[in-house]
């Protein structure tokens, strides 16, 4: 059985299963519990899918009876649950739609009832407003049919409907409302300001600052009271040496008020341990309500404590114990996170719930008067730290400003944004306003399904696949001005991936992205995505030739092709090769067997195939520069040594991390791809700035704790030799210099055992 057989057999769902049965069952927390029984309902669906055989992991149809086009509901690792994400429950517009119809509340009877005149007309009122949210691609197609018939084109109509009618009991065919009209489509957002909203209002108090609220408000005061007690039976410094006429009522009083405030307030425990101050003291007091006397061992320790406090903080009432008081009782008075995140909350209730914020500060300013008295909190008070981060997930800007404000702050944020941008770009061929912005919605909804687990090269669903999508593809123009958007919106999008993010391999979806925009820009550019080395077949696609012969042609002969070794010469004569004689394959036998040997790797497969596949799926990235070289052929003007000496930066992040690290091999693996990306920004630059660059990372990890400086002083050194001309042997040596890759079938020489010390 191959690593592929076992990756998409029964094996993997049910470990994902028990594990969310264990937590369903064992977590602490009521909405982590709930969460996992969500998820042990979906597990439960696969492995009963995958025996029935109703499920067909690895294919572009997984869902035995439904066409490609469903959107599938997808669970981690790719795996297909049978379920179609735009069936179910109908929502609560549906069903008062069928309230209001007088009509059963099915799924078919609504369909049916969409396409009478009425019905038409309806939509066509929903498609000129523009107050619609597609969540499925599916729930567009509806919307175009009643296009298509305003258009005249009733076959085409007529066509789409019966490929989507025989689904129609199982499926949502048509968007649900939405009061915000489209917006401009160079603003984007990671939440809305209801999610966010939603987030503050599920903020609960901190036990922690809640514990010690308690303690200063309710357990100091009463350690107050029993040290007052206890002083008023000292003479000549001699606690328990006298008992006052109405002390032990009074001392009996107090004992049953803390009975009261014990059950009352049970965060701080500090007050039942029997040997610190509120014990000992209470614990005595009890004694002599009972009516006995302490022993010498019990006075003692009363007299050790009351003397303590009154060195500590003064006696109770005195000017010093006074001042003490006060300002812990100002500190316990301040307004808590979660009181401010409500009250942001309740801000954001009164905006416009499905779209971003415009002005966060305006949402984040102090607190005022009004709300104050509200609240009960401080005026002018300003929102904390941890809720204007919620609120910042929100912030309506555009991709760059997001950026720069540290909302956007990963490549995987990036590419969650873009199709936004992207889907606007693909809808502008649309000459009709209403077409327009219904491709727009179904551009990011089709953007926003989740990729399936695929094997044998096989390929994601496509949007020219989606029936409804094909029906207006002659309503398309693409001229020269919807090239030249899709060009900048490419070359904008690129730029900011690679600013933004320079040690950053391009996650997926972004290529893909990317690769959407290129082909509308007429510009064939070769985009490749990242592959799991635990499905790896074995074998690339030919645009992964392609994309090693774009890169050749800037980089041979440069400071990249001499650190990795690579003839882009040769490489570009194979591509030739290939397109001479092949010029249809799909794959690149030749392009795979370099890849293997540069790796070093066999093809008998083995108990470290994973590590195998990574070796194999790393070179190609080295030979590719995994999409760099593409970007730059954009004619985007990078700051080149700017961008290396950021991916230097997370280079010795990344290896400070393997210190002590229990598993540090995707933390090397990362580390070696900003290294590589570092290489490519300096190939870029002139010899004499590679020379000053290498005199900055000779002092920047000067500057780095030990382990670090051990661990990458070999890949600085390596560097340094091939900069001045230098080249390494075939094991990637140069004397005490290494070439710094990720993936190994053996031991890292960046995890010596010998570097845990410390």
């Amino acid at each position: 059985m191959s690593d592929n057989d076992i990756r998409v057999g029964v094996g993997f769902p049910l470990g994902q299963l028990a594990r969310a049965l264990t937590t369903a069952g064992t977590h602490e927390d009521p909405a982590t519990r709930q969460r996992a029984e969500r998820r042990v309902r979906r597990w439960q669906q696969v492995v009963d899918g995958m025996a029935a055989g109703t499920l067909d992991i690895g294919s572009r149809t997984p869902v035995r009876d439904l066409p490609v086009w469903v959107t599938p509901e997808v669970i981690h690792g790719g795996f297909a649950t049978g379920t179609p994400a735009a069936g179910g429950a109908l929502r609560p517009d549906e069903t008062d739609r069928a309230r209001r119809l007088g009509l059963p509340a099915e799924r078919r009877v609504l369909f049916w009832s969409w396409l009478t005149d009425a019905g038409l007309v309806e939509l066509g009122e929903l498609l000129d407003s523009g107050r619609y949210r597609v969540e499925y691609a599916e729930e567009a197609a509806l919307p175009v049919v009643a296009w298509l018939l305003r258009a005249g084109e009733r076959d085409a109509a007529v066509n789409l409907l019966e490929e989507i009618a025989p689904y129609a009991d199982r499926l949502r065919f048509t968007p649900g409302p939405n009061d915000q009209p489209a917006v401009d489509p160079d603003v984007v957002y990671r939440q809305t300001a209801g999610e966010v909203r939603r987030l503050l209002e599920q903020r609960q108090p901190n036990a922690q600052i809640e514990t010690m609220r308690e303690a200063l408000t309710v357990w100091n005061p009463f350690a107050d009271e029993l040290l007052t007690r206890w002083c008023e039976t000292v003479v000549d410094g001699r606690v328990d040496a006298v008992t006052p006429d109405d002390w032990l009522p009074r001392a009996a009083q107090l004992l049953a008020r803390y009975r009261h405030l014990a059950a009352a307030h049970p965060r701080c425990g500090r007050h039942r341990h029997r040997k610190g101050s509120i014990g000992v003291l209470r614990t005595a007091l009890e004694r002599r309500v009972a009516g006995a006397q302490l022993t010498p061992r019990e006075r003692g320790l009363v007299q050790s404590v009351v003397e303590a406090m009154l060195r500590k903080r003064g006696r109770p009432g005195s000017p010093e114990h006074t001042a003490l008081r006060e300002q812990q009782a100002r500190e316990a008075a301040l307004p808590r996170h979660h009181q401010l995140a409500q009250l942001v909350a309740a801000r954001l209730a009164a905006l416009p719930q499905d779209v971003g914020i415009h002005d966060v500060d305006h949402v984040l300013r102090p607190v005022d008067a009004d709300e104050s008295h509200l609240a009960g909190v401080v005026a002018g008070w300003p929102a904390p730290a941890p809720v204007a981060r919620v609120v910042a997930r929100a912030t309506a800007a555009t991709l760059e400003q997001l950026i720069a404000r540290g909302v956007i702050a990963s490549a995987e944020e990036l590419a969650r944004l873009t199709p936004r941008l992207a889907a606007a770009t693909a809808a502008s061929a649309y000459p009709d306003p209403a077409l327009r912005i219904l491709m727009d919605a179904t551009y990011r909804a089709f953007r926003a399904r989740r990729s399936l687990l695929l094997l044998n090269l096989e390929h994601q669903v496509r949007l020219a696949e989606l029936p409804w999508v094909r029906a207006v593809v002659s309503a398309r123009i693409d001229t020269s001005d919807t090239r030249d958007q899709a060009r900048r919106t490419l070359a904008r999008l690129g730029s900011a991936a690679v600013t933004g993010f320079p040690a950053t391999v391009l996650p997926n979806p972004l290529v893909k992205e990317l690769s959407t925009l290129s082909t509308q820009a007429s510009l064939p550019l070769p985009w490749v995505e990242e592959l799991a080395a635990d499905i790896f077949m074995g074998t690339f696609s030919a645009k992964f030739l392609q994309a090693a012969t774009l890169a050749g042609r800037r980089l041979a002969g440069s400071l990249y092709a001499r650190y990795y070794d690579i003839d882009y010469p040769a490489i570009a004569a194979i591509d030739d090769t290939r397109r001479r004689l092949i010029r249809r394959a799909r794959t690149s036998n030749t392009f795979d067997e370099l890849c293997r040997d540069r790796a070093g790797a066999s093809r008998r497969r083995s108990w470290f195939q994973v590590a195998a596949n990574g070796t194999i799926i790393e070179q190609a990235q080295i030979l590719t520069t995994h999409n760099l070289a593409t970007i730059v052929e954009l004619g985007i003007d990078l700051p080149a040594i700017d961008l290396a000496k950021q991916c230097l930066d997370t280079v010795l992040r990344l290896t400070a991390r393997l210190h002590h690290n229990p598993r540090p091999l995707g933390t090397v693996k990362n580390t070696a791809y900003a290294w590589r990306q570092m290489v490519f920004f300096l190939s870029l630059s002139t010899g004499e700035e590679q020379t000053a660059f290498l005199s900055h990372a000779a002092q920047r990890l000067a500057a780095q704790p030990d382990h670090v400086r051990t661990r990458l002083a070999p890949a600085v050194i390596g560097l340094g030799h091939i900069v001045g001309g230098g080249t390494f042997d075939q094991d990637g040596r140069a004397g005490t210099g290494r070439r710094l890759l990720g993936w190994t079938t053996r031991a890292h020489w960046m995890l010596d055992p010998s570097l845990e010390v410390g």
